[in-house]
């Protein structure tokens, strides 16, 4: 070893390496963590569903096109009085849920709970419903005709 004190106050590389190791050990960790972070078919599908919903509760046809496959969107004509007569009938609907989503590639099913009227006569006005999915243009777009 040299005895030049130059040599002595040389900085090393260790400490760098060090400081990426632990980066790239925490990137690494964040990745993990996030893949499962509930964004999966049934996640998707769950939202097509409360968007397909909401969009007819507000009677917003453009937003039910954008959740709904195309063999399901019908005019806006039609599928806004087939919703106002359904409330009138029943109440607003509302989504309880989405389960037993079963995926074959770009299809899928899943049972989907709904309610009618106000929240708390949800009991009396429960429906849960069969209903079918396709994955268009890269998402999940509800393929059912839903409780009317």
């Amino acid at each position: 070893m040299s005895q030049d004190p130059a040599d002595r106050d040389r900085p090393t590389a260790t400490p760098f390496l060090f400081a990426l190791a632990i980066i790239v050990i925490v990137i690494t960790a964040i990745l993990v963590i996030n893949r499962g972070d509930g964004d999966g078919d049934p996640e998707q599908i769950g939202r097509a569903v409360v968007a397909q919903n909401d969009a007819l509760q507000r009677q917003d046809y453009q937003a039910f096109v954008a959740s709904t496959c195309a063999a399901q969107r019908g005019t806006e004509q039609e599928i806004l009085a087939r919703q106002r007569e359904s409330a009138a009938a029943r109440g607003e609907r509302y989504v309880d849920g989405a389960g037993n989503v079963e995926v074959d590639g770009d299809r899928a099913t899943a049972k989907v709970k709904y309610h009618f009227g106000d929240d708390e006569d949800a009991g009396d006005t429960e429906i849960t419903v069969d209903m079918t999915f396709v994955r268009e243009d890269g998402a999940w777009k509800v393929c059912s005709e839903g409780p009317a």
